[in-house]
């Protein structure tokens, strides 16, 4: 049967005629869902000006920073970058090495994406440099970086190849005193000296002992492990004022055992032992001794302030410049900081590179500086990573000390990091609780690290 033979066939037509319609419908839904699929698809997105982007999204792990202090930055990033939306999360700092590492060994995952842009250590780049993108001439120039930031930052940053940059930072830190200064005060002294002999000279004066000898009140907290919270970074910093050749271009090799080493923790140790101390295992750690007005001058980073603000509210403390060698006349002193980097894997380098410049300038960064005061409701934001901004920082208690010494500061491309400080405490625990010799203790915990960064840093 034939189509004439259907039209001819009056009780068919009706049929035929519904057939159509429905074929033409079907026709009609298809068109429309495709279309629709079409604008609403998830790599696109309709300007206002009727033009279509590509939709891109970074994600964004943060520290220390709050949402909130970061908002107005990253609205504007977005504002001038049509389709892109950054997922800013502040990331806590327990386990956050180990994690930022397994996240970015993974594969990512909708639920638990892996970050684009994240936070590393100053120590950290030779365990995470093969996962790191390198930063692009086009982005930054090694030229125009080492203009920018200080000199520690260009040598922290640097991969193997000595050429490639891997992060940009967006602070600097490093140790500093903390002083009481009202104990102070009792010596009629201001302020720490800046040379060594004079510090410790004052530390020996701020020290004082009940009739058996025990120490109730220490002048310094220098000379042990277990209670000193940064003693593994005070060395560090001690080894590098020595001019100790600590690590060799591979990375892969710590070096412990040598003359000088071995004078940095025999003259560390003495602090804790013999009568002449002035500080003692047997006491509280530093902060808590600090807290409660017992010890007079501590060494730790800058934001150990707010511990101090938060736990001990009526003690009226200062910070100062670490002590130099009046032998040396080169300035040294230890930074402990970190840098914004770039996963290697991420399908949006370029981008994520250019939010991290955009972060880096001084616009963001004194907005940065100020929200994390008035938002985040901190007495001062991070130190300013670049060196146009020094002057900032100069006079403003908490941080004028950075602006002294942030253009000499020094640090170690450890990669593994934690573990090479824990080496570092427990050298200082063999020698003092189980009288291993200074020379053993070094050996030890010489071979220790490099089993580990044989492993970590190839």
């Amino acid at each position: 049967m034939n189509i004439q033979d259907i039209l001819k066939d009056k009780k068919k037509l009706p049929l035929l005629i519904a057939g159509v319609a429905l074929l033409l419908i079907i026709l009609m839904v298809i068109i429309l869902l495709l279309a629709s699929k079409e604008k609403d698809s998830p790599g696109t997105k309709e300007g206002n000006n009727g033009t279509t982007t590509e939709e891109k999204e970074l994600v964004y792990w943060g520290l220390w920073e709050s949402k909130e202090v970061m908002e107005e930055i990253i609205d504007e990033f977005e504002a001038n970058h049509p389709g892109v939306t950054i997922k800013y999360s502040m990331q806590t700092f327990k386990d956050y090495e180990s994690r930022l590492y397994s996240r970015l060994q993974q594969t990512a995952t909708t639920s638990e994406p892996a970050p684009d842009v994240f936070r590393i250590h100053n120590t950290w780049l030779p365990k995470f440099e093969s996962m790191l993108s390198k930063l692009p001439e086009n982005i930054m120039s090694r030229k125009d970086f080492s203009e920018k930031f200080y000199p520690t930052a260009l040598s922290d940053f640097t991969g193997k190849d000595e050429t490639s940059l891997y992060a940009i930072p967006l602070e600097i830190d490093g140790l500093m005193v903390f002083y009481n200064k009202q104990l102070l005060a009792k010596q009629d002294v201001q302020e720490p000296p800046t040379d060594w002999d004079s510090f410790l000279s004052l530390a020996r004066k701020l020290t004082k002992k009940d009739s058996s000898g025990r120490i109730t009140q220490s002048g310094l907290a220098l000379g042990t492990s277990k209670n000193i919270q940064h003693s593994s970074e005070i060395l560090l910093f001690l080894l590098l004022q020595e001019q100790a050749d600590l690590i060799d271009s591979t990375r892969t090799k710590f070096s412990l055992n040598n003359s000088k080493a071995i004078s940095v923790f025999t003259a560390y140790t003495n602090f804790a032992t013999g009568n002449n101390a002035i500080w003692s295992s047997s006491l509280k750690n530093d902060l808590s001794m600090f807290y409660s007005g017992n010890l007079a001058m501590m060494i730790a980073p800058s934001w150990r302030a707010f511990d101090i603000m938060q736990s001990a509210s009526t003690i009226e403390f200062g910070t100062a410049p670490l002590p130099q060698l009046v032998a040396n006349p080169e300035k040294i002193y230890y930074s402990t900081y970190w840098g914004e980097a770039v996963n290697k894997k991420s399908s949006n380098t370029q981008l994520a590179w250019e939010f991290v410049k955009f972060l880096s300038e001084k616009e963001q960064q004194l907005k940065m500086y100020s929200n994390a005061s008035t938002i985040g409701q901190r007495a001062f934001g991070e130190p300013y990573s670049l060196t146009e901004l020094n002057s900032e920082m100069k006079g403003k208690a908490y941080v004028d000390a950075i602006a002294v010494m942030a253009p000499y500061m020094k640090s170690v491309q450890l990669g593994e990091e934690g573990y090479v400080r824990a080496a570092l405490e427990e050298a200082v625990t063999q020698i003092l609780e189980n009288n291993q010799s200074v020379e053993n203790a070094l050996r030890e915990a010489e071979k220790t690290i490099n089993t580990k960064l044989a492993q970590s840093n190839k």
